[in-house]
């Protein structure tokens, strides 16, 4: 929320309070802005000590946000507010407050309450500190109870206004922002960062508003007084200016060299040898194996006498034999 904002809405709050029973207005415009073309639209009547309010804003790609609401005078100096905000997406936001006024300060206390049942506190004020010179704080408290406070201020001279501000996190971080808006002719505003915003058409009060113009291709309707925005047509007031630089002489590429047909070299032939032939060597044998029999050695024992003694007995007459590798020569036995 900006705060500047606020004060020129509260200014146009006290105008219209005053205004006669059943009065209506409607107006249009189109912001011309580094991020593309914003075109708006907006009604407003009072009755009875309120006054009702339907507007909408058509982005460069087609999507378009509405917001509708009421303020009614509840006391001098004292007024509240409701209404419904609605994203191009389709989200809504439902907001409401109280405002009073005493003494050139101007403070607000609201809620702000979305699709998914989340809500958020604000809390702020405006003063007037001299002709042209604004100066506006507040807070404002989320859902998860983090709170994020800001303060501005806005000084005015000749058509141009120049605001500056700061806002501070939960965290402690604090963000610096400024910028100025600079009244260029009737109904043309340009702001320091590059946007441009043009206001006009025709608007008739009644029962019906009817805005000519560059506008919003959309209906709003707020309680029996619709407003009925006519398809984009010319636009009234005068265009940002355009700048056009000077043509570019062009210069015709020149044409890509003929093709040259190059025919393709053969390769020479290498000949290379065949690999060598495997030679097979025959191991060669084996040693024969020579069995060498062991020399076998005779021993002689030549006989020696036995003597024995005589037995009574028949003598027995043995023939010559081997034993083993001894030779026994026959004997008697």
């Amino acid at each position: 929320m900006k705060f500047p904002y606020l004060a020129a809405a509260t200014a146009s709050l006290l105008i219209a309070v005053s205004t006669p029973a059943f009065a209506g207005w409607a107006g249009h415009g189109t912001a011309y802005t580094p991020h593309g073309t914003y075109n708006g639209a907006h009604y407003g009547s009072c009755a009875g000590g309120t006054c009702t309010h339907a507007g909408a804003v058509q982005n460069p790609y087609g999507g378009i946000a509405t917001n509708t609401g009421s303020v009614t005078r509840t006391a001098p100096g004292q007024f509240s507010n409701s209404g419904t905000a609605t994203g191009p997406n389709g989200r809504q936001v439902q907001h409401s407050g109280d405002t009073s006024c005493a003494g050139g300060t101007c403070d607000h206390t609201g809620t702000l309450t979305g699709s998914d049942g989340h809500s958020a506190t604000t809390s702020g004020s405006v003063t007037r500190n001299a002709p042209g010179q604004y100066s506006s704080s507040g807070t404002v408290t989320a859902a998860n109870g983090n709170t994020t406070s800001h303060s501005a201020s806005t000084n005015c001279a000749g058509s141009t206004c120049v605001r500056s501000g700061t806002v501070t996190g939960s965290d402690g971080g604090t963000v610096y922002h400024s910028g100025s808006a600079t009244r260029v002719a009737t109904g043309v505003v340009t702001t320091g960062g590059g946007t441009t915003v043009v206001h006009g058409g025709t608007v008739t009060t009644g029962s019906t508003v009817t805005t000519v113009g560059t506008t919003v291709g959309a209906t709003v309707a707020v309680g029996a007084a619709p407003v009925v925005v006519a398809p984009p047509v010319a636009v009234v007031a005068a265009p940002p200016p355009v700048v056009v630089t000077p043509p570019v002489a062009y210069v015709a590429p020149p044409p890509p060299p003929p093709a040259v047909y190059v025919a393709p070299v053969p390769p020479k032939a290498v000949y290379v040898a065949p690999p060598p032939k495997v030679v097979y060597v025959a191991p060669p044998p084996p040693p024969r194996l020579v069995f060498i029999a062991p020399q076998a050695r005779t021993l002689y024992v030549p006989p020696h006498p036995v003597y024995v003694t005589p037995v009574p007995r028949a003598a027995v007459m043995v023939p010559g034999h081997w034993a083993g590798r001894v030779w026994v020569p026959a004997h008697w036995a």
